[in-house]
């Protein structure tokens, strides 16, 4: 019956597993945790670089949800409410620790060289991605998170714009102007 009442949820909208939360249904937020965690590890470990706290700041962000469920509003999706609190308790933490270099992309992309590489062009490669992510450190704090939600997690300007309490054209610029700072930077590298 357990089982079976799981497998239901599952199917459930969002709409409906957070109406179903602010009635004080657990299951449907656990499904909502299920359906989440992943999505928000990943972005809040390219932020503060470090699995462990990774892990506990994802924790943390499903505590606090589950403890503001009831004052959700609904005026976004679940995935960017949730987004927005993991932004900002990784950049708390970060600020707590002093940290200045925000996102590093050395986890992003690693994938396995073919057997129809050379070492010189595999070299080639892990350099360019070494540089690309030297020019990300480098980028001010805004304009990281703007390039790490549009380019890497390939979210629309509409849910930046919410996640981040900021109009998308104001994102837009800072999206063309990190683009334009990496691309200088490793231009002059090279």
């Amino acid at each position: 019956m357990y089982m079976a009442y799981r497998e239901n949820m599952t199917e459930r909208t969002d709409e409906e597993l957070i109406a179903r939360c602010k009635n004080g249904d657990r299951h449907a937020f656990d499904t909502l945790v299920t359906r989440y965690q992943e999505r928000i590890y990943w972005i809040i470990k390219r932020m503060v670089r470090n699995h462990d706290d990774a892990i506990d700041l994802t924790q943390d962000v499903f505590v606090k949800a589950y403890q503001k469920i009831t004052s959700f509003r609904e005026d976004s999706g679940v995935y960017t409410w949730l987004y927005r609190i993991g932004i900002n308790m990784s950049l708390n933490h970060l600020r707590k620790r002093k940290l200045r270099q925000l996102l590093s992309f050395d986890d992003l992309s690693m994938e396995v060289p073919s057997d129809d590489q050379t070492p010189s062009q595999i070299h080639e490669k892990e350099e360019m991605r070494r540089l690309i992510s030297n020019a990300i450190e480098r980028l001010p704090e805004k304009q990281k998170i703007v390039f790490l939600l549009r380019y890497y997690e390939e979210l629309p300007y509409e849910d930046i714009s919410t996640i981040l309490g900021t109009s998308v054209g104001g994102l837009k610029a800072n999206y063309f102007h990190a683009a334009k700072k990496i691309e200088a930077f490793v231009r002059n590298a090279l």
